[in-house]
């Protein structure tokens, strides 16, 4: 079995690390700390650039925070985004997920941006982990013609979800991808390969970096109260090559 690895980036320099330590797969967000928010037409123009030849680029589109109840602002804003990256020669997938006020599937609003994806790859996001039954929307995804759900298993970080996310690998049976996320990291991938049989993981596989300004007004936050402005998280190249590696050399 081939395993894939992805990561999530929220920057150009973590695309490049990525890229650098051997991932599959780009997911393009911006908002990490809120979840992932749509990214910029001129990050995805950066990525794409960075990415080369043999990693595949797939965009987040997700119009804001908060949860996946969508008014018809929002669901306007999200075709429109999705149409842009459908027409971009850097795109290679778009991740997308919607729910109703019932948690249910928006089979609606997923429908209406399958028809205006383009044929690109498809990836019902994290929205999944919130609804209200798992093996019913799994079935819903797989009959619109997604190619994978990013999840967590339903569960606050993979390893806690890790009996959903078998369940939802073998209820696959092989018509859709389930890509394992929330917390993957080198120190756990393998436990969590043990655990569910996935074939793909994802990851941020972040660190601190510090800024390189020199003279710093502490004491002044431009988000969350206390939050550090001189200092942020990038993509580790090493710890994406350790991914790699596990992922290359696992055997079960």
């Amino acid at each position: 079995m081939t395993r894939k690895l992805e990561i999530c980036c929220g920057d150009l320099l973590s695309v490049a690390n990525a890229v650098a330590g051997g991932a599959d797969r780009i997911e393009l967000c911006s908002g990490l700390a809120e979840g992932g928010v749509t990214p910029s037409e001129g990050f995805i123009r950066g990525a794409g650039r960075l990415k080369g030849e043999h990693t595949r680029l797939h965009v987040l589109i997700r119009p804001r925070g908060g949860d996946f109840c969508y008014d018809e602002a929002d669901r306007e804003t999200i075709i429109n985004d999705v149409a842009a990256c459908a027409a971009s020669p850097y795109v290679d997938g778009i991740v997308i997920g919607a729910l109703t006020p019932e948690a249910e599937i928006d089979l609606d609003l997923c429908r209406r941006c399958i028809e205006v994806a383009g044929g690109k790859s498809l990836t019902f996001h994290r929205a999944f982990d919130l609804c209200r039954d798992p093996l019913k929307a799994l079935e819903e995804i797989i009959d619109m013609g997604f190619d994978r759900i990013l999840t967590s298993g339903c569960g606050a970080t993979a390893m806690e979800g890790a009996e959903m996310l078998n369940r939802l690998n073998k209820a696959a049976d092989g018509r859709i991808i389930i890509l394992g996320a929330s917390g993957v990291s080198s120190s756990n991938a393998s436990d969590l390969l043990d655990a569910t049989g996935l074939s793909e993981l994802h990851a941020s596989a972040r660190r601190p970096v510090a800024s390189q300004m020199k003279w710093r007004h502490e004491g002044v936050a431009m988000g969350a109260p206390g939050s550090d402005e001189y200092s942020r998280m990038v993509t580790s190249e090493e710890e994406v090559k350790t991914l790699r590696d596990i992922l290359d050399t696992y055997k079960k």
